[in-house]
């Protein structure tokens, strides 16, 4: 009697392991169907990439940070041409006018 029992759960063993089998099998198909389905839809609706999102992406910092350098640049420089145009205005007297050019005849 305790060889049939034994035989009987060696059979009952069998089949869960194969059912088990089975069942992740199926599972992996119906994985690689709805993925393949998504990719279908996405495709339709014309959705970018994550590749190409994040090189928009990095591109999109690398503009903001050249834009950003690029403000402080001017910033210093209409400082500097403040500086220089008000150096000038204070220290200059104003010119007399020169004559002796002679005059274009027309």
């Amino acid at each position: 009697m305790t060889q049939t029992t034994s035989r009987i759960f060696d059979e009952v063993a069998k089949l869960m392991t194969d059912a088990a089998g089975a069942a992740h099998g199926a599972r992996k198909e119906v994985e690689t169907a709805l993925r393949a389905q998504a990719e279908r839809v996405l495709n339709e609706f014309d959705v970018v990439k994550r590749d190409e999102f994040e090189a928009v992406q990095a591109m999109a910092q690398k503009a903001r940070e050249e834009n950003e350098q690029l403000e402080a640049r001017i910033a210093q420089l209409e400082e500097m041409l403040s500086d220089v145009a008000a150096d000038s205005v204070s220290s200059s007297t104003p010119r007399p006018i020169r004559h002796d050019k002679p005059k274009p005849s027309y």
